[in-house]
C-alpha cells in the first residue's frame, strides 16, 4: 500500500502524502519523544521527519520497509535536534541497578496505570535506550529493523536492549516504590 501512495506522490499527487502522515503521525511522534523528551520538541521533530521524508521521497530505494526508512529519518532529525539546542544526554554507559523488577508486582497495577508509568520511565532512560525499547517492544521492529532505522550494528542493537531493559525494570521499581509510599 505504501508503495501506490510513494508512486503518486512522485508523479505529483502532493495530496497522497496525507496518507503518510495520518499512517505514521503517532509513531514519528512516540519516536522523537524517545529521544528528546520534550513534547512540543517531539512535535517539531515530527514536523521537520516528515518534510525530509516529502522532499527526499524519490530517494527511498525499497531495499527496506517504508516505515524502516522513515524511523531512520525521525531518529537522525531528533539527534540533530538535540544537538541543536545543546541538551545534555544521559551518558550511555551508565551503571543501572541490577535488581529486577516482580512480575506480580506489574500485575497489581491498573491498566493506565501501568501505560503512564512504562511512559514516564520511558522519558527517564537515556534517548538510544528509549528509542530502542519502543521500537522493538512498542512499533514491533525486529532486531534487524532496529539496526537499519538507528544504524547500529545488530549487537550493539541486542546490547542497548538489554541495559535499557535492565534500566527499565529498576526505573519502574523506584516507581512502584515511590506509588505505594
Amino acid at each position: 500500500m505504501d508503495q501506490q501512495y510513494i508512486d503518486k506522490v512522485l508523479a505529483g499527487d502532493r495530496d497522497s502524502f496525507r496518507y503518510f502522515l495520518q499512517k505514521y503521525q503517532d509513531m514519528v511522534f512516540s519516536v522523537a519523544m524517545s529521544i528528546v523528551k520534550n513534547e512540543s520538541l517531539a512535535e517539531e521533530v515530527a514536523q521537520d521527519a516528515f518534510v525530509k521524508c516529502y522532499h527526499k521521497l524519490g530517494t527511498f530505494n525499497q531495499q527496506s520497509k517504508f516505515s524502516s526508512w522513515l524511523y531512520r529519518i525521525v531518529v537522525n532529525t531528533a539527534f540533530m535536534q538535540l544537538r541543536k539546542i545543546k541538551i545534555e544526554i544521559l551518558d550511555f554507559q551508565s551503571d543501572y541497578d541490577k535488581e529486577v523488577i516482580d512480575e506480580s508486582d506489574l500485575t497489581l497495577l491498573e491498566e493506565e496505570e501501568r501505560s503512564q508509568m512504562i511512559n514516564e520511565a520511558l522519558c527517564l532512560l537515556p534517548a538510544n535506550e528509549s528509542l530502542a525499547l519502543r521500537l522493538f517492544y512498542l512499533e514491533e521492529e525486529s532486531i534487524k529493523e532496529v539496526s537499519i532505522i538507528t544504524g547500529w550494528t545488530d549487537a550493539n542493537t541486542r546490547v542497548i536492549l538489554h541495559r535499557g531493559r535492565k534500566r527499565m525494570y529498576a526505573i519502574l521499581k523506584e516507581l512502584m516504590n515511590k506509588a505505594n509510599v
